[in-house]
């Protein structure tokens, strides 16, 4: 059927990005274990994803991008099409400016084919290619599944170097997949994916992470699997299914260092004007201060929660303030990515330009009173004596199945403060 459009075709495409080269070098048979382990993939090195097109008017396009249950909006105003002077192409150009990366695409009637850039890391171009009509996003083959693997798992990632421990949440049905892998620092946020006979699949895109998965079920029905975080990082990981494994506390992980009774520091806002917590505006009040990166999706996660409860409980009595740790060291750049993300929360509380760089060292040096800065996001809530009460590492988003605990008890404990 001919596209009635003047630009790309709507409806369903399914793209991938190619994250390893056609030669291989795709081993990830763990040190230590035998050829039972060997995973033999079948997704070539592309993780999948799936996005739509959906017209607004003649001209107009906007694109959601879909991993499970969330749908991740591409406005118009991000999009530009034309066409290249020197070959006749029609090209397509994809931005997410909140994460500083686009799609750069050439386009015909069904097909796309370009790449992803980030544009904060050096050289970081990863193939793209996406296909018109296509909504699966692994296979069609429906090989009937091994075990169920619903519910929850213990799972260790680079069990041969520098492990750490999360949890396996995963939803089955039939061959579909879903869940996420909780940390102690934050979640994996939505995959979706596949499980066919004794193996697993999961991917997401979301404009900054590209995380694929895959993995096989031994017959003890552990599952051992292979992690690539876009084309510069790869480990293994294992589960076992362990409805009882606990992560750490995320209020135990991070604390005031000995000697130190107070949080203080003196950071300027986005007008380059210096904000204390000492100014008279925050006297008397209950605080939260973000620790955050606007390049980091678990604190936009957060930041969407605080947003849209400071803004809906309007109490004068609560103050919140971000302190955004930027990949970007100038101050104009860092001071748009801090504009951009105001604007796309609606946040109507500071967020300062902390005055360093994401690097988890400096920015303990910067907040000196702290043990260290082990996650973004980290919240420190202080009462309205300036006293610190708690301090929350990570945040468990609503891909998770903690979500609701935690926006439970968060908005139990700010108005038990503010009542006090």
């Amino acid at each position: 059927m001919q596209n009635p459009h003047n630009y790309v075709a709507p409806g369903y495409w399914r793209a991938t990005l190619l994250l390893v080269d056609k030669e291989g070098s795709k081993e990830f048979v763990p040190r230590k274990r035998t050829a039972e382990h060997q995973i033999d993939e079948v997704t070539d090195g592309e993780l999948p994803f799936i996005f739509e097109v959906k017209y607004d008017n003649e001209e107009e396009f906007h694109i959601d991008i879909i991993n499970g249950e969330e749908r991740i909006r591409v406005k118009s105003e991000n999009i530009i099409v034309g066409r290249n002077p020197s070959t006749g192409q029609d090209t397509l150009l994809i931005r997410f400016p909140h994460y500083e990366s686009y799609i750069k695409a050439i386009y015909e009637e069904r097909v796309m084919e370009g790449e992803w850039v980030v544009e904060n890391r050096e050289n970081y171009r990863i193939p793209f290619v996406a296909r018109h009509g296509e909504n699966y996003r692994f296979t069609t083959l429906r090989k009937t599944p091994k075990i169920d693997v619903n519910g929850d798992w213990a799972v260790t990632f680079s069990e041969d170097d520098d492990p750490y421990k999360a949890i396996g949440e995963f939803q089955q049905e039939g061959n579909h997949l879903a869940g996420t892998f909780r940390t102690e620092t934050g979640d994996f946020r939505f995959l979706e994916g596949s499980i066919q006979a004794n193996k697993m699949y999961l991917s997401c895109f979301d404009g900054s992470h590209a995380f694929l998965y895959e993995a096989k079920i031994l017959e003890d029905s552990t599952i051992i699997g292979a992690f690539w975080s876009g084309n510069h990082y790869k480990t293994t990981w294992k589960a076992k299914r362990d409805p009882n494994f606990q992560l750490a506390s995320p209020e135990k992980l991070t604390y005031l260092k000995e000697g130190y009774d107070k949080v203080e520091f003196t950071f300027p806002d986005i007008n380059g004007q210096p904000v204390s917590l000492d100014d008279p505006k925050y006297k008397d009040k209950v605080k939260i201060i973000q620790i955050l990166g606007t390049w980091c999706p678990n604190c936009a996660d957060e930041t969407a929660f605080l947003s849209e409860y400071y803004n809906t409980l309007k109490s004068d009595d609560l103050a919140v303030i971000g302190l955004a740790f930027e990949k970007h060291r100038e101050p104009e750049k860092a001071k748009l990515a801090i504009e951009r993300f105001i604007n796309r929360f609606d946040v109507q509380y500071d967020v300062l330009f902390a005055n360093g760089s994401s690097s988890k060292e400096e920015a303990a040096t910067a907040l000196p009173m702290l043990n260290a800065i082990i996650s973004y996001p980290t919240m420190i809530f202080i009462d309205k004596n300036n006293k610190v009460r708690k301090i929350h590492t990570g945040f468990e988003g609503p891909a998770t199945s903690q979500y609701e605990t935690f926006t439970k008890e968060f908005d139990t404990f700010v108005k038990l403060m503010i009542n006090e």
